[in-house]
Protein backbone atom coordinates (compact mmCIF):
# COMPACT_ATOMS: atom_id res chain seq x y z
CA UNK A 1 0.00 0.00 0.00
CA UNK A 2 2.86 2.12 0.48
CA UNK A 3 4.45 1.64 -2.59
CA UNK A 4 1.27 2.32 -4.10
CA UNK A 5 0.80 5.58 -2.82
CA UNK A 6 4.44 6.82 -3.24
CA UNK A 7 3.58 5.71 -7.18
CA UNK A 8 0.48 7.13 -7.52
CA UNK A 9 0.09 9.93 -5.68
CA UNK A 10 3.74 11.54 -5.12
CA UNK A 11 4.33 11.29 -1.82
CA UNK A 12 7.54 10.45 -0.13
CA UNK A 13 9.04 6.99 1.77
CA UNK A 14 8.79 8.96 4.62
CA UNK A 15 5.43 10.52 4.79
CA UNK A 16 3.97 6.96 3.40
CA UNK A 17 5.44 4.85 6.03
CA UNK A 18 3.61 7.57 8.52
CA UNK A 19 0.34 7.20 7.41
CA UNK A 20 0.61 3.31 6.80
CA UNK A 21 2.22 3.04 10.30
CA UNK A 22 5.62 0.47 8.61
CA UNK A 23 9.38 1.76 9.56
CA UNK A 24 10.95 3.11 6.85
CA UNK A 25 13.00 -0.26 7.21
CA UNK A 26 10.37 -2.27 6.34
CA UNK A 27 9.19 -0.91 3.54
CA UNK A 28 13.26 -0.99 2.04
CA UNK A 29 13.47 -4.88 3.06
CA UNK A 30 14.45 -6.72 0.08
CA UNK A 31 14.13 -10.64 1.27
CA UNK A 32 16.82 -12.68 -0.18
CA UNK A 33 15.35 -15.61 -1.89
CA UNK A 34 18.21 -18.20 -2.28
CA UNK A 35 18.37 -21.26 -4.68
CA UNK A 36 20.18 -22.68 -1.61
CA UNK A 37 16.16 -23.36 -0.14
CA UNK A 38 16.31 -25.90 -2.94
CA UNK A 39 19.69 -27.14 -1.83
CA UNK A 40 18.43 -27.41 1.58
CA UNK A 41 14.97 -29.22 0.77
CA UNK A 42 16.77 -31.44 -1.21
CA UNK A 43 18.88 -32.50 1.22
CA UNK A 44 16.41 -33.19 3.86
CA UNK A 45 14.20 -35.08 1.59
CA UNK A 46 16.90 -37.74 0.37
CA UNK A 47 18.06 -37.95 4.48
CA UNK A 48 14.64 -38.28 5.55
CA UNK A 49 13.53 -40.99 2.87
CA UNK A 50 16.85 -42.85 3.65
CA UNK A 51 17.01 -42.86 6.95
CA UNK A 52 13.26 -42.68 8.11
CA UNK A 53 14.15 -43.07 12.05
CA UNK A 54 16.10 -39.87 11.81
CA UNK A 55 14.58 -36.42 13.50
CA UNK A 56 15.53 -32.84 12.79
CA UNK A 57 18.81 -33.38 14.71
CA UNK A 58 20.12 -35.93 13.50
CA UNK A 59 20.00 -34.55 9.76
CA UNK A 60 20.77 -31.19 10.74
CA UNK A 61 24.06 -32.89 12.41
CA UNK A 62 24.77 -34.90 9.31
CA UNK A 63 24.49 -31.70 7.02
CA UNK A 64 27.07 -29.81 9.24
CA UNK A 65 29.55 -32.44 10.37
CA UNK A 66 29.47 -34.76 7.79
CA UNK A 67 28.95 -32.90 4.74
CA UNK A 68 30.24 -29.32 6.11
CA UNK A 69 27.48 -27.19 5.22
CA UNK A 70 27.27 -23.95 7.90
CA UNK A 71 23.43 -23.53 7.31
CA UNK A 72 21.78 -21.78 10.64
CA UNK A 73 20.00 -24.25 12.19
CA UNK A 74 16.33 -22.46 12.18
CA UNK A 75 16.63 -21.56 8.39
CA UNK A 76 17.45 -25.58 7.71
CA UNK A 77 14.71 -26.11 10.53
CA UNK A 78 12.04 -23.68 8.29
CA UNK A 79 12.58 -25.48 5.34
CA UNK A 80 12.05 -28.52 7.42
CA UNK A 81 8.72 -27.59 8.65
CA UNK A 82 7.86 -26.24 5.65
CA UNK A 83 8.35 -29.66 3.92
CA UNK A 84 5.73 -30.78 6.99
CA UNK A 85 8.85 -33.63 7.54
CA UNK A 86 8.01 -32.35 11.40
CA UNK A 87 4.71 -34.43 10.99
CA UNK A 88 5.46 -37.72 9.62
CA UNK A 89 5.25 -40.95 11.59
CA UNK A 90 8.56 -42.72 12.30
CA UNK A 91 7.78 -46.37 12.13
Amino acid sequence: MARQAINKHRVTVRLACQAFKISETCYRYDPKLSSENEVIADWLLRLTTTHKQWSFGLCFMYLRNTKGFKWNHKRVYRIYKQLELNLRIKA
